[in-house]
C-alpha cells in the first residue's frame, strides 16, 4: 500500500513548497540568494520558484541509485529471514501480527527510522517464509508461481509508468484508497469469522462461490489491482523525492513503502493460486 510517510510529505508528493515546508524537511534554512539593489539576504519560494533548495555535501539528496540500493537491501533481509520462518512455520502467526505493528508505526512517522523499517523486513520475512513453506507444502510449486506472478506485475507497471501511459489522478486515488479501507475492514471481519469458528472453510468467506468462482478470487483480483496502482503512487512519489532532491534519509521510506505494497502483492497472488488450486 502507498505509504502515507510518503504521500503526507510536500517534497515527494508533487506539491508545491513554502520556506517553512523546506525548513522542516531540510532541517536548515531555505536557500538564500541575493536580489539586485537589495542588501538583506531573502528565501526562494521553494520548489515552485525558480531556484530548488541547496543542499550541501553532507546532506546527500535522494536518488534512484541509492532508493534501489536500500530496496535491495531490505528484500535481502526478507529472504534471510524468510529462511527461518520456512523450517519453523509456527512463527508466521506472531511475527505477522509483530509486522503489523512496525509497519503502522513506520507509515505514520514523520521521519524515517532505519532500525524499524529493518525490523519490519525481519519480521515480515518470517511471516512470509512461514505461509509459504506451508503452502509448498500442500500445493508444490505455487511459490514460484506466486513469485513470478509478483514480479510480473511489477515488472508490467514499471514499464507502464515509464512509458507514461499509466499515472495517478486524484479522483482515482480517492476510489483507491477507499476501496483499500473496504478490503481492509473485509480481511478483518474475515479473519475475525475463521478465528472465532464462524465458518467451517477455512478462507472464510474467501470460499463462498459466486456463479461458479470462489469470491476470493474475485476479490483477490481486485486486491491485485489496487497494489498496482499503490505502485504507480510508489513510482510518483519516488520520483518526485529525486526531482525535488530531498535528503537521502527519504530513500529509506520509499524502500518501505516498496517493500509493503510488494509483499501485499505477493500474498494476495499467493493465496489466489491456493483458493484455485484447493478447489480442483
Amino acid at each position: 500500500m502507498s505509504n502515507p510517510a510518503l504521500s503526507n510529505n510536500p517534497a515527494l508528493n508533487g506539491k508545491t513548497l513554502t520556506a517553512d515546508e523546506l525548513r522542516r524537511i531540510y532541517d536548515q534554512p531555505a536557500a538564500q540568494t541575493q536580489r539586485p539593489g537589495i542588501d538583506e539576504p531573502v528565501a526562494e519560494a521553494g520548489f515552485g520558484g525558480e531556484q530548488p533548495p541547496v543542499v550541501t555535501p553532507s546532506d546527500r539528496p535522494m536518488t534512484y541509485e541509492n532508493t534501489i540500493s536500500k530496496t535491495v537491501m531490505l528484500f535481502l533481509i526478507v529472504l534471510l529471514f524468510g529462511a527461518i520462518g520456512w523450517f519453523m512455520p509456527i512463527l508466521a502467526l506472531p511475527a505477522s501480527i509483530v509486522g503489523l505493528v512496525l509497519g503502522l508505526v513506520n507509515s505514520f512517522k514523520k521521519e524515517p527510522s532505519v532500525p524499524l523499517i529493518v525490523l519490519y523486513a525481519v519480521f515480515q520475512g518470517v511471516f512470509l517464509g512461514g505461509i509459504s513453506g506451508i503452502f509448498e507444502a500442500q500445493w508444490a510449486g505455487i511459490v514460484s508461481q506466486a513469485v513470478i506472478g509478483t514480479l510480473s506485475v511489477f515488472g508490467v507497471t514499471l514499464l507502464l509508468f515509464r512509458s507514461g501511459k499509466v499515472r495517478t489522478s486524484p479522483k482515482m486515488t480517492k476510489i483507491v484508497l477507499i476501496a483499500m479501507v473496504g478490503y481492509l475492514v473485509f480481511s478483518l471481519i474475515n479473519f475475525g469469522m475463521i478465528m472465532f469458528g464462524a465458518t467451517d472453510d477455512p478462507w472464510g468467506m474467501r470460499g463462498v462461490t459466486v456463479f461458479g468462482i470462489p469470491l476470493g478470487v474475485v476479490i483477490g483480483l481486485l486486491a491485485v489491482f489496487l497494489a498496482a496502482y499503490s505502485l504507480v503512487m510508489d513510482f510518483e512519489l519516488i520520483q518526485n523525492g529525486v526531482k525535488n532532491r530531498v535528503p537521502e534519509k527519504w530513500a529509506w521510506s520509499a524502500a518501505f513503502g516498496l517493500m509493503v505494497t510488494l509483499i501485499w502483492l505477493y500474498v494476495e497472488i499467493l493465496r489466489i493460486l491456493a483458493i484455485l488450486r484447493g478447489s480442483d
